[in-house]
């Protein structure tokens, strides 16, 4: 396996997350925070933590392309105390926006935190490892080294070393015929395995960015994509990546595709995947987001939570996604939680290739229309308000139970709660 060490002073080492040692601690008082607020919570609440899912290589109608679910991010993160996504909402490509209260959470991961198996640890600053497809031709290589060596020093991140996997990964994908959905594999994942190992070992790096080289496509292949239409066939790929990486070691990972520029569409290139249009790589965004990505600790009977910036399933307040994504794991861990369960609320307008809808899958959300009626059913839960209350009509009499019925005060009989929409 090829390997380099960058010129760049050694950092003082740190535990390895994979180690079983590394595990959640709880005290009986706890107090997290997401990360450095611009402004402190109101200390006499905890503070008020949403998760914004879009599933990736799904053809979301919001979120499917190059980073536009970003602002929907944005704006959530300005109500919310802490807002916890994955980079297919806050990856671009070329571009990323830094938001100190959101946490870049990876897919796999993200699933395990909601069913209560790991918790997440804010950081102030990982130490990144590169690992490079043994498959990327040498100007395309060169092109990435040149991010990272950028990264380092005009963003000041401290990405340690680069390693070339001793095999070619080979990376294939396709678009599953029953579900619609994007998908793929690598033919040597123990290559990747290997190449993470060694980094870890060898530099104690502690959040991993991978790139792979992808099959080029011939430009009619992508036309309907670079138009706003269809679907993102590399994101099911990464995502099988970054998760087989997660799911071994345990510590943050992202992917960047490996591709050559496509020539200049004739055409006017949409500006939900315009973002892909502008550079050699779409790595800048995936180092930006892993510098300060929360470690992941495991949770169980047989650990105790000591650390006090540790946050747990049960600090979620609510889960935000599209109206017919609702059949993944953490959407479902979410929705059969027994402590603290949050709010579910699922958007109308954000339709993807799946029909996993909350009514099918025996789901209690909140439907709204739109992500601006999201942000408004989120900052009136944030403040103890019924959204019910800020729509006319919409407040009914006070139950009164009486055994297997309840009545209203005027006598009507009384079904059950209405939805927020």
């Amino acid at each position: 396996m090829a390997i380099l060490q960058l010129p760049v002073r050694p950092l003082t080492s740190t535990p390895n997350p994979s180690s079983p040692l590394c595990v959640a601690r709880k005290s009986p008082s706890r107090t997290f925070y997401c990360s450095s607020f611009l402004s402190p919570p109101n200390k006499w609440k905890r503070p008020y933590t949403s998760v914004l899912i879009v599933p990736t290589g799904v053809s979301a109608a919001i979120g499917g392309f190059a980073g536009d679910a970003l602002p929907i991010a944005r704006a959530l993160a300005s109500v919310v105390d802490c807002l916890i996504s994955h980079p297919n909402v806050l990856n671009a490509a070329m571009l990323y926006w830094p938001i100190p209260n959101v946490l870049y959470v990876e897919g796999y991961a993200l699933d395990r935190f909601a069913e209560g198996s790991w918790a997440l640890e804010p950081v102030h600053r990982n130490k990144i490892g590169l690992v490079l497809d043994a498959g990327i031709e040498d100007d395309l290589l060169l092109r990435h080294l040149q991010v990272a060596d950028a990264a380092r020093a005009s963003l000041g991140l401290p990405i340690l070393e680069y390693a070339v996997t001793d095999q070619c990964l080979q990376v294939e994908k396709w678009i599953d015929p029953k579900t619609g959905q994007s998908t793929g594999r690598i033919k040597h994942p123990d290559s990747l395995l290997r190449a993470v190992q060694t980094l870890m070992t060898r530099s104690q790096v502690n959040a991993i960015a991978v790139v792979g080289r992808f099959p080029d496509d011939d430009v009619d292949d992508v036309d309907d994509y670079r138009q706003g239409k269809g679907i993102d066939t590399l994101a099911g790929v990464e995502a099988v990546i970054s998760h087989l990486v997660v799911e071994q070691f345990r510590i943050p990972c992202a992917h960047a595709p490996a591709l050559h520029p496509l020539p200049l569409s004739r055409r006017s290139v949409s500006p939900r995947s315009a973002a892909e249009e502008i550079g050699y790589t779409f790595l800048p965004c995936v180092l930006a987001g892993l510098s300060n990505a929360p470690q992941y600790l495991v949770t169980g009977p047989s650990s105790s939570i000591e650390a006090a910036s540790c946050i747990l399933a049960s600090d979620v307040d609510s889960v935000i996604l599209p109206i017919d994504a609702c059949g993944g794991d953490g959407t479902l861990a979410f929705a059969k939680s027994r402590t603290n369960k949050p709010l579910i609320i699922t958007v109308e307008e954000n339709k993807t290739v799946l029909d996993d809808t909350p009514d099918k899958l025996g789901i209690e959300a909140v439907k709204v229309s739109n992500y601006w009626e999201a942000i408004g059913v989120i900052a009136a839960h944030k403040a103890g308000i019924d959204p019910n209350s800020l729509r006319r009509n919409r407040i009914t009499n006070i139950q009164h139970w009486q055994g297997s019925s309840s009545s209203s005060s005027n006598g009507l009989a009384v079904s059950g709660a209405r939805p927020f929409y």
